[in-house]
C-alpha cells in the first residue's frame, strides 16, 4: 500500500509499522486522517517518535478515529473524564496493562483501538509487546478453526478491576463492572479478516462447554495468541506514541524498571460489537 501524506516502515512482516513525516500534535488533514485508518489496519499498531502533545492535542488525536470512552474503573482527572493516566514509579504497586489483553474486552462494544503516548521513560526497559490476532488465527488448524466457530466466550472485567482496586487502596463497593459474551473468532470490520478474541485477563470461561473441556481450549488459546513469532516489541523513548488496533491486537507492558518512573496517558476510542 502507497501514502502521500505518511511514510510507514513495517517492523516485522506480521504487525507493527514506524510512521514519519506527521505531527500528531497538530490538526490534521483528511487525507492524512484516511492514510493513518489505512496504515492501521494494514500494520495492526502503529509507532511514532518525537511526537510531543498536551492533553487537549492528545485527545482532539483520538477524535479523529470515533467518539472517546470512558474508562469503567478508571475516569480520567477533573474535566478529562477520556484521558487515562498511565504512570508508575518507586511508590507503585502494579501497573497498567502487565498481564496480555485487549483494552476492556468485558464491554459489549470493546474499543477500536488505543493512543498511548508516554512523555517521561525509564533509561531502560519498559518495553510494550503487540501481539498480532490475525497471524494466531491464521497460524491454527483446519479442524481448530471450524471447531471455533459460533463459540463465543464471556469477559469479565469484575475479577480486573476489583483486583486493582484492592492493590490502589480504591473503594469499589457497589459498583457494578462490564460483563460480556463475544465470539472467539471475530471478523475485524474493515479488513475482514478474522482474529482470535480472548484473552487471559478479562476472559473467564467458554460459553456452553463443559467447565475442564472449556478451561483447556481457553487456556491453549490465550497461550497460542501470544506465541513470539506474532509479536512485536516496541522501545519507549520520551514523547513516543502507539495506536493499536484493539480489535485484532493484544498488548503486554513489561514492568522490568521499577523504581524508574514511567508517565504518560492514553485515550481510548469506542468500536462496536464484536461479529
Amino acid at each position: 500500500m502507497s501514502y502521500d501524506t505518511i511514510s510507514v516502515t513495517p517492523v516485522t512482516p506480521r504487525i507493527g509499522a514506524d510512521v514519519e513525516g506527521i505531527t500528531l500534535a497538530k490538526s490534521l488533514s483528511n487525507r492524512q486522517v484516511e492514510e493513518l485508518h489505512q496504515a492501521l489496519a494494514e500494520h495492526q499498531v502503529l509507532f511514532f517518535r518525537d511526537q510531543p502533545m498536551d492533553v487537549e492535542a492528545h485527545k482532539r488525536l483520538g477524535r479523529y478515529f470515533g467518539e472517546l470512552h470512558i474508562h469503567p474503573n478508571t475516569p480520567g482527572p477533573e474535566g478529562h473524564p477520556e484521558i487515562l493516566p498511565i504512570h508508575a514509579d518507586a511508590d507503585s504497586k502494579r501497573v497498567s496493562g502487565e498481564y496480555w489483553h485487549s483494552d476492556v474486552s468485558c464491554d459489549e462494544e470493546p474499543p477500536l483501538g488505543s493512543i498511548l503516548y508516554l512523555h517521561t521513560v525509564p533509561s531502560s526497559g519498559g518495553d510494550t509487546l503487540f501481539a498480532s490476532q490475525y497471524a494466531a488465527y491464521d497460524a491454527l488448524s483446519p479442524r481448530m478453526k471450524v471447531y471455533l466457530e459460533g463459540l463465543t466466550a464471556t469477559h469479565s472485567g469484575d475479577q480486573v478491576y476489583r483486583r486493582t482496586n484492592v492493590l490502589v487502596g480504591r473503594d469499589d463497593k457497589g459498583k457494578v463492572f462490564p460483563r460480556a459474551s463475544h465470539p472467539i473468532v471475530r471478523t475485524h470490520p474493515v479488513t475482514r479478516r478474522k482474529a482470535l478474541f480472548v484473552n487471559g485477563h478479562f476472559t473467564t470461561h467458554i460459553d456452553g462447554l463443559p467447565e475442564e473441556e472449556g478451561r483447556a481450549l481457553l487456556r491453549f488459546l490465550c497461550k497460542h495468541a501470544t506465541r513470539e513469532e506474532f509479536q512485536v516489541r516496541f522501545r519507549w523513548q520520551p514523547h513516543s506514541v502507539a495506536f493499536w488496533d484493539n480489535r485484532s491486537v493484544q498488548h503486554l507492558a513489561i514492568w522490568d524498571y521499577y523504581p524508574q518512573v514511567r508517565s504518560g496517558r492514553r485515550v481510548t476510542i469506542k468500536g462496536d460489537r464484536p461479529s
